[in-house]
Formats: C-alpha cells, sequence, structure tokens
C-alpha cells in the first residue's frame, strides 16, 4: 500500500483529474473517429454481406446518425487503452507495488481481447447471420427493405457485446491477481456460468440451434480460458502475500531485536553514570 492514505478530497480531485483527461482524449479520438467514419461505411457498405442489399435511409437524418455512430465507435476504440490506463492510475494507490507492475501489463491485452471478439463477431457471426435472415426472407417470399439505420445498429449489437465478453479473461486475471476472485468458485459455479452464457448466446445469434451452438462455443472457451488464467493469477497472489508477510515478519523481528539493543545500551550507560 502507499505510505499515506488519501483523503475523501483527494480521492475527488484525483478522480476529477482521470475524467478531465479521458475527456481530452476522448475528444481528440472522436476528431480521428470523424475522419476514419467515411471509409469505414463505405467498407462495410460494400462488404460481401452487403453488396447484395440495397440500404435505403428512411430518415433525413439516417446517414447523419450512422455517421456519428461509427465516429463514436471509432472513438471508443481508440482512446480504450488510455481509458483504462486512467482507470489503473486511479485505482493503484490502493495497490501494492507488485500488484501496481502485474495489472499494468493488462491493459494492451484488454485492447487486443476487444479487438479479437469485435472481430470475431463481425467476421464469423455476423455473415452466418446475414444468410440466415436472407434465406428466411426467400422461404417466406418476404422481400427485404432494409433501412441503412437499422442494418447498422444491428451489426453494433452483434459486435459491442462480443467484443466485451471477450474481456473476461483479463477481468478474471485482475481480480484474482487481486485476491478478490477464487477461481476454484469459477469452477464450482461452471454449470451455472454455461446456463448465462448459452442465455446470452441465445440473445446474440439467429433463432436455430447451429447458430446458438455457433455463438456459444467460442464463450465456453473463453470462460474455460479464463478459469485457466485466473488461476495462474490467484497462485501469483498467495506467492506475493506470502513474500509479504515475510518481509513483515523479518522486519518486526528487526525491529524487537534493535529496541533489545537499545534497551542493553541504556542500562549499560545507567551503570557507568
Amino acid at each position: 500500500m502507499n505510505p499515506r492514505e488519501l483523503t475523501v478530497t483527494e480521492h475527488l480531485v484525483e478522480l476529477r483529474k482521470r475524467l478531465l483527461i479521458c475527456a481530452v482524449f476522448f475528444v481528440i479520438a472522436l476528431i480521428v473517429g470523424f475522419y476514419l467514419a467515411e471509409p469505414i461505411i463505405k467498407y462495410i457498405q460494400y462488404s460481401k454481406e452487403a453488396e447484395q442489399l440495397t440500404l435505403n435511409a428512411f430518415n433525413v437524418t439516417d446517414p447523419l446518425v450512422i455517421y456519428l455512430q461509427v465516429t463514436v465507435f471509432v472513438a471508443f476504440v481508440l482512446s480504450s487503452p488510455l481509458l483504462l490506463h486512467q482507470i489503473w492510475l486511479f485505482i493503484t494507490p490502493g495497490l501494492h507495488e507488485t500488484e501496481r507492475k502485474a495489472t499494468l501489463k493488462y491493459i494492451p491485452y484488454s485492447f487486443i481481447l476487444f479487438i479479437a471478439g469485435a472481430s470475431f463477431s463481425y467476421f464469423v457471426l455476423f455473415p452466418y447471420v446475414m444468410h440466415f435472415m436472407m434465406g428466411l426472407s426467400a422461404d417466406l417470399e418476404i422481400k427485404q427493405t432494409i433501412g441503412i439505420n437499422a442494418y447498422f445498429s444491428f451489426l453494433f449489437r452483434l459486435v459491442m457485446p462480443f467484443g466485451i465478453v471477450f474481456q473476461l479473461p483479463v477481468v478474471t486475471l485482475f481480480l484474482a491477481r487481486l485476491g478478490i476472485l477464487n477461481p476454484e468458485l469459477m469452477v464450482k459455479f461452471r454449470k451455472y456460468a454455461y446456463f448465462v452464457l448459452v442465455v446470452i448466446a441465445v440473445f446474440l445469434a439467429p433463432p436455430d440451434f447451429i447458430s446458438n451452438v455457433i455463438v456459444a462455443i467460442p464463450l465456453f472457451v473463453i470462460y474455460e480460458i479464463s478459469i485457466i488464467i485466473a488461476r495462474r493469477g490467484y497462485r501469483k497472489f498467495l506467492q506475493a502475500e506470502a513474500m509479504l508477510l515475510e518481509e513483515e515478519r523479518i522486519a518486526a523481528e528487526r525491529e524487537q531485536v534493535e529496541r533489545l539493543l537499545a534497551e542493553q545500551r541504556r542500562q549499560i550507560e545507567e551503570l557507568n553514570d
């Protein structure tokens, strides 16, 4: 722990500082996202999934709404490493030195996992979902008239949750490294966790068994990887705690010896007087 505990006022000042930094960098990321939004929108419009579709604007503001949505999404992705770093800086006063060094390394992994989850959703799940929906429309002899706003909103509803769910290994490792989460609890409640993941898969995927399996299997794999990683983190936490207790024991013994020596010197000085 830091030698001096922060007061409530100091915590609020520190929080204000971190929020201000986050806001400044998010605005900068918004500016960058504004220039990247158009090529990203065109890439999605002319992708294999959308090339045979006619995306319509049913409201005058639809193009602007899409542009702003993509801009904010890009800004969120670009600024997320710095946002995580600011969160880390805010909580570090409550961490030991070893915990600070260990948890700092999780930030790039968190960013990579978010990109991996979003990429899996866009390149693997989204094409399958679109194929299923178009096939269902054809079977029912329904001609789809798709709004561009609805298309992009549907895409974001698939991409964002997977980017967040893929954070699970980093979150569990972080909590286990701090001793908050015991990985054996994850093993004990595995069946309940699997049930929750199946429910998530049902909400994210089309309503057919194959789609649910395609979505659920990666979620199960992520959960099992999280258990393995959390065990390593929890083991390091126990080792760090043992080392800290040993250091405190040695320091206490040294302090006791110094007190005894000081007492002996005082007694010798009194005898000499």
